[in-house]
């Protein structure tokens, strides 16, 4: 399936909502530290409910780290600085879909890295900063899935 990677994520509800995405979608969820938590919160797990049990969870020190050890087919990062939306992605099985922190997004030097058809945005209206991460997460690995007829 895909590849759900945050990159230093900082609210425990959301990651334990993304937890119970993965759990339920078959993706892998890879964590970027440093974390704003710990994996054992009692917030994250009350939103992730026991699906942790049932997700696959990768964890790794830095991104450095992270894009030593991962080969993915692409990999997409997310921000409202992007040109391009999700729709106009073509996801395969074995993608990577790159979110940043709540409160400021992928750091700059990551977001250039990518190619700029691998830098994807979810539109908003023209007043809107951002939408929460794990519904953002959750619109992204949907329109993922139903490309693939949710196979």
């Amino acid at each position: 399936m895909f590849n759900i990677v945050l990159f230093e994520p900082e609210i425990p509800p959301n990651t334990g909502n993304i937890i119970r995405l993965a759990a339920n979608t078959r993706c892998h969820l890879h964590l970027i530290e440093p974390l704003g938590f710990k994996l054992e919160d009692k917030l994250l797990r009350r939103a992730g409910l026991d699906y942790q049990e049932w997700a696959q969870i990768s964890q790794y020190s830095n991104y450095q780290k992270f894009n030593k050890t991962c080969n993915f087919n692409t990999l997409y990062a997310f921000t409202t600085k992007a040109t391009k939306t999700y729709t106009s992605a073509t996801f395969s099985p074995g993608d990577a879909l790159l979110f940043g922190p709540e409160t400021r997004g992928l750091p700059t030097e990551i977001l250039e890295s990518l190619n700029s058809d691998n830098r994807l945005k979810i539109p908003m209206a023209e007043t809107s900063r951002s939408l929460n991460l794990s519904n953002t997460v959750a619109i992204v690995v949907y329109e993922a899935w139903r490309q693939l007829d949710f196979k």
